[in-house]
C-alpha cells in the first residue's frame, strides 16, 4: 500500500499526525508545501492525502484540483483552522473526502484516514445498468399481488381505489395503472385534493366560465376536461369537502359536469383513480364522507403495503435511489456497506418508500465516502435506533437495582423469587396478547403447552381460555 501524505506548512500539525500514523502502523510521508506534493506526484504517488487548505504558495484547493486531474481516485481530506462555510463548500464542491477543522481531535482524524485507506483500495463495482429500471420496484409478495392486480386491470376502464399509508407510491401504481391501460396515449392528470384550498377546488376539478367570481377574466378548463380522454387521478380523496364530494358523485353517475357559473353541461369520459391514507370507512361513519360516493368509487380497491411489510425490498429499492440521485446530481454514486443495509432494513421508515427515496438523495449529497456506513446515516435515524436500544435495558437495569436492593438487605432465596415474578409476568403477558390461547401462548414464548400449563398452575396464575 502505498504512503499516507501529509500536507501542511504548520510542522506542529505535521508532527502530530506522523505520531499518530506511526503508533497505527500506516505508511506516511510529508510536506511542508502542497508544491513539494505535486513534484513528488508521479515518483511516489499517495494512497490518501491529508492536506491543509491555508499555506505560501499553491493552497490545499488548488493541490486537490491538480491532484484530482491526475489521480481522481486518490482520496483527499481537507484540514482547516478556518471552519467557515466556504470553505467547507469548496472542499466538497473540489471533490474532498472529508472536511477536518482545527483543532481537531487525533483518533478522529486518524478514523478519517482510515476511512479514507478502506475507500481507496475498495474496487468500483461495475454501475448498475439504470436504462431497463422498472417504474415500480418490489419483489416481497406483498408488492407481487399489486404487480398482479395491475396486470389484471390493464384493459379496464373501471374506477380504482388505491388506499396506502403516506409515501408508499399510490401515484407510481395510478401512473402504472394508466400507462398500461387502453387510455395510455392519452392525458394522466393528477391532483391532490388536501392540498388546494377549499375555495378553489371546485374551480381546479371542473374549471370556470368569464365572470363566475371575482378574478376570474378568462374561461378555465378544470382538470376533468384536461383529463379528456384519459385517467384523473384524484389523491387524498378523503379530504375532500362534502360539497365537492356531492359534485363529483354526480359525475361518476352521469358522465357530465358543470363548469363554475356554467349552464351547459360537458361530458366526461375520464377514467377516475382515487388514492387516500384515511380509513375511508371510518370516514363515512362518522359523516366526513359520502357513503354512495365511496361505494361508487370503491369499484376495485388496491391496497399498498407499508415499507415495514416489504423490508425484502429495502435492499434494491435503496440501490434503485443511489443511483437515481447520483444520475440527477451528475456524481458517482454512493454505496451501502453490509452493516448500513442491514441496519436499514430494521427501520420501520414511518415515511414508507418516500422517506427512503429522501435518505438516499440526503446520502448522496452528505455521506463523505463511497462506502456509506452505519455512522454515515443521519443522526435522527441512529438517534432513533439508540433511544431504542436505551429502552431494551431499562429493564435490565431495573432488574439490577431491584437485585442489589435485596442483596443489600440481606434476603435469601433471591434467585427463585424474582425468577417466578418473571416468569409470571411472561405468561402473564402472553396470554393476554392472545386472548387467553395457551397453545399459541407457548408456541410465542418458546415452550411447549404442558409446561405453560404446568407453571400457570405453580405460579398460581389465572386461568385464561383456551
Amino acid at each position: 500500500m502505498k504512503p499516507v501524505w501529509i500536507i501542511d506548512d504548520d510542522r506542529s500539525i505535521r508532527w502530530v499526525i506522523e505520531k499518530a500514523l506511526t503508533r497505527e502502523g500506516i505508511a506516511y510521508k510529508s510536506f511542508a508545501a502542497a508544491q513539494e506534493g505535486l513534484d513528488a506526484l508521479d515518483r511516489d504517488p499517495p494512497q490518501v492525502v491529508i492536506s491543509d487548505i491555508r499555506m505560501p504558495g499553491t493552497n490545499g484547493l488548488d493541490f486537490m484540483q491538480k491532484l484530482k486531474e491526475r489521480m481522481p481516485a486518490t482520496p483527499i481530506i481537507i484540514m482547516t483552522a478556518y471552519s467557515d462555510l466556504e470553505s467547507a463548500v469548496a472542499a466538497f464542491q473540489g471533490g474532498a473526502f472529508e472536511y477536518l477543522p482545527k483543532p481537531f481531535d487525533v483518533d478522529h482524524a486518524v478514523e478519517l484516514i482510515r476511512r479514507a485507506l478502506d475507500e481507496s483500495l475498495r474496487e468500483a463495482p461495475s454501475p448498475e445498468s439504470t436504462d431497463s429500471a422498472p417504474e415500480i420496484l418490489g419483489q416481497a409478495p406483498a408488492m407481487q399481488e399489486v404487480f398482479r392486480a395491475i396486470g389484471r386491470m390493464a384493459q379496464s376502464h373501471a374506477t380504482v381505489l388505491i388506499t396506502g399509508e403516506s409515501g408508499t407510491g399510490k401515484e407510481l401504481v395510478a401512473r402504472a395503472l394508466h400507462r398500461h391501460s387502453p387510455r395510455a396515449g392519452k392525458p394522466f392528470i393528477a391532483i391532490n385534493t388536501a392540498a388546494i384550498p377549499k375555495d378553489l377546488l371546485e374551480s381546479e376539478l371542473f374549471g370556470h366560465e368569464r365572470g363566475a367570481f371575482t378574478g376570474a377574466q378568462t374561461m378555465r378548463r378544470g382538470r376533468f376536461e384536461q383529463a379528456e380522454g384519459g385517467t384523473l387521478f384524484l389523491d387524498e380523496i378523503g379530504d375532500m369537502p362534502p360539497d365537492l364530494q356531492t359534485r363529483l358523485l354526480r359525475v361518476l353517475s352521469d358522465g357530465q359536469f358543470y363548469r363554475v357559473g356554467g349552464h351547459t353541461p360537458i361530458t366526461a369520459n375520464v377514467r377516475v383513480i382515487a388514492a387516500t391514507h384515511q380509513d375511508l370507512e371510518a370516514r363515512v361513519k362518522q359523516g366526513l364522507f359520502r357513503e354512495d360516493l365511496y361505494h361508487r368509487i370503491n369499484v376495485i380497491r388496491l391496497r399498498l403495503p407499508p415499507l415495514r411489510e416489504r423490508r425484502e425490498d429495502i435492499p434494491h429499492l435503496a440501490r434503485h435511489f443511489l443511483q437515481k440521485s447520483a444520475r440527477d446530481l451528475g456524481v458517482e454514486a454512493k454505496r451501502l456497506s453490509d452493516a448500513a443495509m442491514n441496519y436499514l432494513g430494521n427501520q420501520d421508515f414511518p415515511g414508507n418508500v418516500r422517506q427512503l427515496e429522501n435518505l438516499c438523495h440526503w446520502l448522496t449529497v452528505m455521506a463523505p465516502a463511497q462506502n456509506v456506513e452505519v455512522n454515515d446515516l443521519p443522526p435522527e435515524l441512529r438517534g432513533a435506533q439508540a433511544t431504542a436500544a436505551a429502552g431494551d435495558g431499562d429493564w435490565q437495569r431495573a432488574l439490577e437495582r431491584e437485585v442489589a436492593l435485596r442483596l443489600g438487605r440481606g434476603e435469601t432465596g433471591i434467585s427463585d423469587i424474582l425468577t417466578r415474578q418473571f416468569e409470571g409476568a411472561l405468561i402473564t403477558k402472553a396470554l393476554q396478547h392472545t386472548g387467553g390461547r395457551r397453545i399459541e401462548a407457548a408456541q410465542l414464548l418458546g415452550i411447549g403447552r404442558n409446561t405453560l400449563t404446568r407453571k400457570i398452575q405453580e405460579l398460581g396464575l389465572d386461568e385464561g381460555e383456551d
